[in-house]
């Protein structure tokens, strides 16, 4: 998995790096292929922003996030990801095949 961390107006340090790197690996349990993900920090006064762009299988998906501590936005962004990579590999099993008489060579 390709990880990238920006921060926008903010200095991204070794320990929010590492943490979001550890926390977006969970990610990766998903999916065979290699993903991508570009995470962009920045805050929002009072409270702090996650934003990520995650490429998948051609498709790109956007998730934020923004609570009181980076590390709290950074953990609502990996749920948020998670959720969204659910949903798209539940889109890509075909809930129909062999139910459909076309498909099974009884139509006709």
């Amino acid at each position: 998995m390709q990880i990238d961390v920006h921060g926008q107006h903010i200095e991204i340090t070794d320990a929010l790096r590492t943490y979001s790197q550890d926390k977006m690996t969970r990610l990766e349990r998903h999916f065979e292929h290699p993903l991508e993900l570009r995470m962009q920090l920045s805050i929002d006064k009072p409270n702090h922003r996650a934003e990520g762009h995650l490429k998948v299988a051609g498709r790109e998906y956007h998730a934020d996030a923004s609570a009181e501590t980076m590390y709290a936005a950074i953990d609502l962004l990996t749920d948020k990801l998670d959720r969204v990579l659910v949903k798209h590999k539940e889109k890509m099993v075909d809930h129909h095949r062999g139910e459909n008489p076309a498909r099974d060579g009884t139509f006709g």
